[in-house]
């Protein structure tokens, strides 16, 4: 089963939704559960992780704010942003927690290199950057050897909402987009290349391609 993947295009989805059906769908896998990626878009949010601290939500306004189970500070969702949710059974694919983060930081890096955009991981500090400004974030949750959350690519959206937050805590943290690098200018091409990138670092030679919940 490690060498198999669904890719699940889900659109526009609901934050709260998607978490919810992200848990049973972990709480329900077994060792014979294909690993999936679910690709998506999300109605404007902040999302606090369970370390993260009230001061790091300056003004949220009239935006939602959802407390989950994801590792992290608080970040935004909104149209225009690829959301990638990771649920992997790290444990039959014996990948470790701190292997698979950098793993998905290549991946955003690997889909960003191929428009000649030079981003980087930070040891510091998760996330994906390029000249100091953070164009992915990601946070995950492991539960049973499994994994589910992910990463947040910023493709061709409204910035504005992250400056009524601290961006994964850092106050200050200047937040950028691929659209404006010269990187991918739409969720399309950026389904596109986070998908073929994901492939190749988990080795993939068995992919299924859905839409929606259902399929």
């Amino acid at each position: 089963m490690s060498d198999a993947l669904i890719i699940r295009d889900l659109g526009v989805v609901d934050y709260t939704e998607t978490w919810q059906r992200m848990q049973q769908f972990t709480d329900n896998r077994d060792e014979s559960t294909v690993d999936e990626i679910w690709l998506l878009e999300h109605p404007p949010v902040f999302t606090q992780g369970q370390a993260g601290k009230e001061e790091h939500l300056l003004f949220p306004g009239d935006i939602p704010v959802v407390k989950v189970d994801r590792g992290g500070q608080v970040t935004y969702h909104g149209p225009g942003q690829l959301v990638a949710y990771v649920l992997l059974d790290i444990k039959r694919r014996k990948i470790g927690v701190r292997e698979l983060v950098t793993m998905i930081e290549q991946v955003i890096v690997g889909a960003l290199a191929a428009h000649a955009v030079n981003a980087y991981a930070r040891p510091d500090a998760p996330g994906v950057y390029v000249n100091e400004a953070k164009v992915a974030s990601l946070g995950l949750r492991v539960r049973k050897g499994c994994t589910f959350h992910g990463l947040a690519l910023n493709v061709a959206m409204d910035l504005s909402p992250f400056s009524r937050i601290n961006p994964c805590g850092y106050a200050g943290m200047r937040m950028v987009q691929s659209s404006d690098l010269g990187g991918p200018n739409s969720i399309e091409i950026a389904k596109q290349e986070i998908s073929r990138q994901f492939i190749s670092q988990l080795k993939i030679s068995e992919l299924t391609e859905v839409t929606g919940f259902e399929a």
